[in-house]
Parts: C-alpha cells; structure tokens; sequence
C-alpha cells in the first residue's frame, strides 16, 4: 500500500489541507457558499491519509527526508 499511497505531505501541510477542507465542507453545509464547497472533502482526505495523489504523479514530496540506517 506504500506504493499506491506514499506518505508524501509534511504535517504541517496536513493539518493546513484538513482545516481548509473543513471550513470549505462547513461554508457549504451553512449555504454560504454553492455546492462547489464540498470538494473540500478532496483536501480532508488527502491531509488524513497524508498522501496527495497529484504529488506522486509528479515525483513532489513536502515530507523531510527519512534518515537512512548505513548498511
């Protein structure tokens, strides 16, 4: 599964994804604004899940790097 989803998102930038996906689910829920709004519901999972889609396609990573055990 680490292939198909690689954590690939910093945690900042998740919990940034989650609260904007959040407040857009809520601005459209109160009919603030159009139905447009429930595609917050793309950042909310990508932040969950910590794996963007768009970022694996194109090789980007916001993730530091993980120190590597010499061999």
């Amino acid at each position: 599964m680490s292939k198909l989803f690689p954590v690939n998102e910093h945690i900042a930038e998740r919990v940034i994804r989650v609260g904007i996906g959040l407040a857009l689910i809520g601005l459209a829920v109160a009919g603030k604004v159009g139905p447009w709004g429930y595609v917050g519901v793309v950042p909310v999972l990508t932040g969950l899940v910590g794996s963007c889609p768009l970022y694996t396609v194109l090789g980007f990573s916001t993730c530091p790097l993980k120190a590597t055990k010499p061999s």
